[in-house]
């Protein structure tokens, strides 16, 4: 078994969570460019993930709060995975990945850190992107600025 280490994730799990839900907020507001909203669809929308693992780490995730996948509707659920494959092709364009890790994290004890919304990511991987840094440094290097990144995909989707 191999294991991913991501120890500057730490932070993010202990740092103090705001009120409400940022998945149900975010969207309600008008600042997608702030708020790293890329694409909204009819059920669902696009956004970086303001704690990333790799450039170009999105969270696709329903308008409806439900923590519960099972609880989408068929509508809600097939757009969502239309545009968890739609994400996939446009970081292959943009980024050209060696590969991809692509899910979600149903529940606190499974990694969830927005337990309450159910949402799934796309984690773009290359061959030795994650370095001794985060390792021994507690440091995870990202080499792209979320705003940078937001860029290079707003308008692909």
């Amino acid at each position: 078994m191999k294991y991913v280490w991501a120890p500057w994730r730490i932070e993010y799990i202990r740092a103090e969570k705001p009120a409400g839900c940022i998945l149900c907020d975010k969207p309600k507001e008008t600042a997608d460019n702030a708020n790293y909203i890329l694409y909204r669809g009819k059920h669902n929308f696009i956004m970086l993930n303001s704690y990333p693992y790799n450039p170009g780490h999105l969270l696709i995730a329903p308008y409806r709060h439900t923590g519960n996948m099972e609880e989408l509707s068929e509508a809600e659920r097939n757009e969502h995975y239309e545009l968890v494959s739609h994400g996939v092709v446009v970081l292959k364009k943009v980024y050209d990945p060696a590969g991809f890790n692509v899910g979600a994290n149903l529940g606190r004890v499974a990694g969830a850190g927005i337990e309450d919304h159910f949402h799934s990511h796309i984690v773009p991987r290359w061959q030795g992107d994650n370095n001794f840094m985060p390792v021994l440094g507690d440091t995870k290097v990202i080499p792209q600025a979320l705003s940078d990144t937001y860029d290079l995909l707003i308008g692909k989707f």
